[in-house]
Order: structure tokens, then C-alpha cells, then sequence
């Protein structure tokens, strides 16, 4: 690993204006997966600008029943607060299934936020990758792709998006707190995710140096009859092959909204609108729930060796339904 120097914010300003004037830098939260690409030699910054002791870890509990979460809180605390368990189960099902517990107590929300794909040809830097090096290709093409992405792909990019926090983020609606040299902007989490199209080494709409300060989740009642569900090759610790965050609103069994999004199977979060268009105004029933997830899959676009996600994410989908309704008394 290259020799790289070391500083430590005093505040969210320096921190911010030392990594805007150089753009060598980086900042440095939990380091979960930074510090393994610096090895790699897959991240090559010349400085890192530790923002471990900024005042970002609080987790507000807003009157309205939404959160504010800081970008420096750890996954194992917002996971166990009292707050996310009752009123957005989901989320913290996610954090609990999106790490081991050492990681969790490390991780931060904000690097979770922004950590990179797990695409091997991403990490290893002999293979072809656009992300890496804009213009060189993209090994997963033609290469080991079972666990890359069936939606929102690209010709330049099929690496599938690791976080499972983001996939509960999107289906909340949550908006995430950025703050950069000429102040403070909010950006909806399903904006803050963009799709490789032509840029795959663009993932997100930051403008260099700006620094997440918080998460924002706004009141969903209905996200206290919500669920994460994570399918994956093992049980102790691994990325999802398919999962998906449901919450509904049902009333004598009819469904008057929904909030769907899935993970593992797309490039970025991936909301199933589709799906929440065919379930609003239906009866909550395995038959409804089987002809949504398959008008939210039909856009997949699969290879030889990952096919097979297809239908598991149809069929996550529809378990993660039925056992959602099934908490509210629903028909499924």
C-alpha cells in the first residue's frame, strides 16, 4: 500500500474544505471497506481526513415520529434503538442482516451509504472496470457474474449495489443531509443512487468534498407493519442474492398504500414502483402479490449465470408480502 498521510477534522467545515481544495483526499469514517481497498490498491488517495470525532452521530427522535439520524452514528446502535425497532422494524432488520455484529459496531451510516460495489473485477486490478477506470471495459460481462445485477444495468456496469440499509432507506423515503463548500442540501436516497448508464464511476450526485452530515427518515406509520427480508448464499454473514423491504397500510384487508424496494438484483436501491402501483387498491392475496413482483421483474435483463435471480426475487418479494399482510391480519 502506498504511503498515504493522515489528518483529523476539528469540524464539519475543515473537514470539508480539506478534502474540496484537494482532491487527492478522502474522507475517512468506519473504514469497514475503505481500509480493504487501500490495500488493494483499488483506492489510491494520497491523504485521508478522519471525521471520526465530528458531532454527526446523534439520532434524533422527532416529534413528527420521523428520525434524524447522523452520518457517523454506528449501524449497531441504529439498529437497536428503540425508536427504529417500533416504528421502522424494516431498518433495523436491515442493519442487523447487513453486516456481521464487530462490523456493525464499526460501521458508520454515512460510509454505509457510500461504500463500493463488491463486483470482484471492481477489487481486482488487473480485470477490466469502468468504475475503476472509466473506458476500460467491464470483465463481469463475459466473466463470473452470478451475483450481479438483473436491473438497471448497463453495457458498462453490471455490479450489483451491497447495501441493504439503502434498499430500507429508499422504500422510507428517507432524504440524506449533505454539507459542502457553498452550505447545506438535502437529496431524496432514491436520487442519491445513480444508475451506471454511461458513467458508471459516478454512484452518487455529490460534488467533490461535500460530506453526508445525516440521514433524514420522515413519519411512515405504516412502516411499523414492514419488513426486511434477505435471502443470501449463508446465514452468518453475506451479501444478498435477493432481498426486498415491504411495508403496507391495509384496512379489512384491502391495501390503501405500499412501500416496496429490493435489494441484491439492481445496480442502485431499487423501488418497485411497478409492483406498488399493481398492489394499491387490491386485496392483500398471494394471487395480487404474484402478478406484482412479476411486473416489477419482467424488465430483467439476465445472463447465464445469474438467471436464477429472477425468480427468486419474484418469489422474496411475494414472502416478504404475505408475511407483512400476515402481521395485519391481511387475507394472504
Amino acid at each position: 500500500m502506498r504511503a498515504i498521510s493522515y489528518t483529523r477534522a476539528t469540524d464539519v467545515p475543515a473537514a470539508v474544505a480539506a478534502v474540496t481544495r484537494d482532491p487527492g483526499s478522502s474522507y475517512l469514517a468506519g473504514g469497514t471497506t475503505e481500509v480493504d481497498l487501500l490495500r488493494l490498491d483499488v483506492l489510491r488517495p494520497h491523504r485521508l481526513v478522519d471525521i471520526n470525532r465530528l458531532p454527526l452521530a446523534g439520532i434524533e427522535d422527532r416529534s413528527d415520529g420521523g428520525l434524524l439520524i447522523g452520518a457517523l452514528a454506528r449501524m449497531s446502535d441504529v439498529a437497536e434503538t428503540r425508536a427504529v425497532v417500533e416504528r421502522f422494524p424494516m431498518l433495523s432488520q436491515a442493519l442487523l442482516l447487513g453486516a456481521s455484529a464487530q462490523l456493525r459496531n464499526m460501521a458508520s451510516m454515512g460510509g454505509n451509504l457510500m461504500q463500493r460495489v463488491r463486483c470482484a473485477y471492481y477489487r481486482d486490478p488487473e480485470s477490466a472496470c469502468n468504475k475503476r477506470v472509466p473506458g476500460s471495459g467491464c470483465s463481469a460481462l463475459e466473466g463470473v457474474h452470478r451475483g450481479h445485477a438483473i436491473l438497471g444495468t448497463s453495457e458498462h456496469c453490471i455490479a450489483t449495489h451491497p447495501s441493504d440499509l439503502a434498499v430500507a432507506l429508499v422504500a422510507l423515503d428517507a432524504v440524506v443531509h449533505v454539507e459542502g463548500t457553498k452550505g447545506s442540501r438535502t437529496i431524496p436516497v432514491d436520487d442519491f443512487f445513480l444508475l451506471p448508464e454511461d458513467t458508471p464511476e459516478r454512484e452518487h450526485p455529490l460534488t467533490p468534498g461535500e460530506l453526508i452530515t445525516a440521514i433524514e427518515v420522515p413519519p411512515v406509520p405504516m412502516a411499523r407493519r414492514s419488513l426486511y427480508l434477505k435471502v443470501r448464499d449463508r446465514e452468518s454473514y453475506e451479501f444478498a442474492l435477493a432481498s426486498a423491504a415491504v411495508a403496507l397500510a391495509l384496512e379489512d384487508g384491502v391495501i390503501g398504500e405500499a412501500r416496496l424496494a429490493l435489494g441484491g438484483v439492481a445496480t442502485k436501491p431499487w423501488r418497485a414502483h411497478r409492483a406498488e402501483d399493481i398492489l394499491v387498491g387490491e386485496r392483500a392475496d398471494v394471487d395480487v402479490f404474484v402478478r406484482a413482483a412479476a411486473v416489477e421483474l419482467a424488465p430483467a435483463l439476465t445472463r447465464p449465470m445469474n438467471g436464477f435471480k429472477a425468480e427468486l426475487a419474484r418469489r422474496t418479494l411475494v414472502r416478504a408480502l404475505q408475511t407483512v399482510a400476515a402481521q395485519g391480519g391481511g387475507t394472504a
